[in-house]
């Protein structure tokens, strides 16, 4: 039987991005997730940049345990090439960030018009000016794949190389008490509880889900 997931009236925002987009609706599903899809509208600018109003029909995805754990969107209307530099993922959803940063980004606003607003319109209208002016991606581009993921996670953890990443998403994975007893990822030689880096280690720690940040660090989904 086809139906529409009753955990949908406690998805976070999710009356109001409906009425905000109008040309979106929930779709029948046969469980989770909860699909949306239409018409999606957006206007905005950026310094130095122009002002863009433009539209993308999308599929937004958004799991039972959103916000503990991101939405995928496709874009179904065509627009957007299939190729690497448009950034879109092998399985078509559209890369909007590395998993961490979309998590951050959604803790300092955890509805779906938070995310829509920090991370789905941002690509989009950095999209647009690829398409309609040629112009690269003017909020930064990531390496594709498990590289770019860990260049990212190295700046916002303010690590110095690729290879310290793995070890700081381990210690956000301990307790903090036994955390705080392990060697610091950045190669000070000190405890992490010693060390600065312990700072940006506890903001990660709890906005990160564990179970979550395990699939980030085995690399499994």
């Amino acid at each position: 039987m086809v139906y529409v997931m009753p955990y949908a009236v406690a998805i976070p925002g999710l009356d109001e991005f409906l009425n905000d987009q109008p040309f979106i609706s929930i779709q029948p599903s046969n469980g989770n997730p909860l699909l949306l899809e239409g018409d999606f509208q957006f206007c905005a600018e950026h310094e130095g940049h122009p002002r863009i109003n433009d539209t993308y029909n999308l599929q937004i995805s958004i799991p039972r345990d959103f916000p503990r754990r991101t939405p995928t969107v496709t874009e179904i209307g065509g627009r957007i090439p299939r190729v690497d530099d448009f950034h879109v993922n092998g399985n078509g959803t559209l890369c909007l960030g590395s998993r961490i940063r979309l998590m951050a980004r959604l803790e300092a606003e955890p509805t779906i018009q938070g995310f829509s607003k920090n991370c789905i319109v941002p690509y989009l209208y950095a999209m647009s000016l690829k398409l309609t002016h040629g112009q690269d991606f003017i909020f930064g581009e990531l390496r594709h794949g498990v590289h770019g993921e860990l260049d990212d996670y190295k700046e916002l953890l303010g690590l110095k190389r690729n290879d310290q990443v793995v070890p700081a998403l381990l210690c956000l994975l301990k307790k903090k008490r036994l955390a705080n007893k392990m060697p610091c990822p950045c190669g000070c030689k000190k405890r992490l509880g010693k060390c600065d880096l312990n700072v940006t280690v506890r903001k990660f720690r709890s906005i990160l889900p564990k179970a979550w940040l395990r699939e980030v660090v085995t690399g499994k989904r």
